[in-house]
């Protein structure tokens, strides 16, 4: 606190003694007491004079103190109130975007509004209509029962056809057997007892005849193979895939050794599968790898099976070098009596992959096939991986 000096009063000049007469030094003496108290008196005053000035600074020092912290706390309230100030307008902003919003919902509204009053004279007129079409269908599922019922009139007029059918290829072809074993044995007789004996077109029939013969045995023994497929019983037995690999390889040992073939399994999974049926589409499927080889080159086969746990089936596939087909033919191999090559090239009747296919649809599975000329073949079985004895 900085204290204000109080100016001092001038000290009232004394007089040399030598100048006072003598008469006068009492008189003197007197009022220079009374100037000596005066000018106490006036000491004193202005003593209580700078204590007040003193305490005055101090107070004006701690108004000033008082009136820093006001002006601080001013501009901290300024700018608060500056903040607000702010936030009320982007609120007015928010609150006008929100009214636009607001006034383009309710335009929506009554454009809605009014599209639901076209779509409900819509509705009642659909219903109508559906009134309408209710009154139909039920005329319409009376002669769909109507229908359904001749269906399964000639469903069942159908099967028994096709059972009485069955039975007659099957009766028939066991019938023939017997008429072209005595061709055969007779044939053959001649063929090793009489052919030196007969002219060269006599050897060219009697070779003819028994060919033709041989033929006919093979027709004969897919037909009655095709038959019993379609006759047979469907009990699935779950087993192990290579070992109905195994067993039809056994069978065509013979061939598999005489064309030098290579055999491969590269994978094996559980099937659940007729056993005889199956075992009778792996042996047509590897016999014709076996004969539709190309020339020189030794056939190789490769066989998977393998789970697809996916959907549930089960994918064999049948793989091979061989000569090939053009795809153009992919339905038609699986035609009974259909071949695609002559019968002078390749022996067989064109029943075999008909076997295949119809053992497939036997265990409610699909073939596909993809082939391509001078590279080979690939056939896949897909199979359900779980079976029942109905279930087809």
């Amino acid at each position: 606190m900085e204290i204000i000096p109080l100016p001092m009063a001038p000290t009232p000049a004394q007089p040399q003694s030598n100048d006072l007469p003598s008469d006068n030094s009492k008189s003197y003496q007197a009022a220079l007491f009374l100037a000596n108290q005066e000018l106490a008196l006036q000491l004193i005053e202005r003593e209580k004079r700078a204590e007040e000035l003193a305490l005055a600074n101090i107070e004006l020092d701690f108004q000033n103190c008082e009136k820093q912290k006001r002006a601080d706390e001013l501009a901290i309230a300024n700018i608060e109130l500056d903040f607000q100030n702010r936030e009320k307008q982007h609120r007015a902003d928010e609150l006008a975007t929100a009214n636009r919003h607001l006034e383009f919902q309710l335009e929506e509204k009554e454009l809605r509004a009014a599209e639901l009053l076209i779509a409900n004279k819509e509705l009642a007129f659909q219903n109508k209509e559906k009134e309408n079409r209710a009154r139909e269908l039920v005329i319409a599922n009376q002669e769909l029962a109507y229908q359904n019922a001749e269906k399964e009139k000639r469903a069942a007029e159908l099967l028994a056809a096709n059972r009485e059918l069955e039975s007659f290829a099957y009766i028939s072809s066991h019938h023939l057997q017997e008429p072209l074993r005595k061709i055969q044995i007779f044939t053959g007789r001649i063929l090793e007892d009489e052919y030196g004996n007969l002219s060269s077109k006599g050897k060219y029939y009697i070779e003819r005849t028994n060919l033709s013969a041989k033929h006919m045995r093979t027709l004969i023994d897919d037909i009655i193979s095709y038959s019993g497929i379609n006759a047979g019983e469907r009990k699935f037995i779950t087993t192990d895939f290579k070992i109905i690999v195994d067993q039809a390889l056994g069978l065509l040992q013979k061939e598999i050794e005489s064309s030098g073939a290579l055999i491969e399994v590269s994978d094996s999974c559980e099937i659940a599968v007729i056993p005889n049926q199956f075992l009778q589409l792996l042996c047509n499927l590897i016999s014709n790898s076996l004969k539709f080889c190309k020339l020189g080159i030794p056939p190789h086969v490769v066989i998977s099976c393998i789970p697809e746990t996916h959907n549930g089936f089960v994918r064999i596939s049948i793989e091979d070098n061989g000569i090939g087909f053009s795809m153009e033919f992919k339905e038609k191999i699986f035609e009974i009596f259909q071949k695609l090559h002559e019968k002078t090239e390749y022996e067989g009747a064109g029943i075999g992959l008909t076997i295949v296919k119809k053992v497939a649809e036997n265990h409610g599975g699909t073939i596909d096939v993809q082939s391509k000329v001078s590279i080979g073949s690939r056939f896949d079985i897909c199979i359900p991986a779980v079976q029942t004895p109905t279930a087809y």
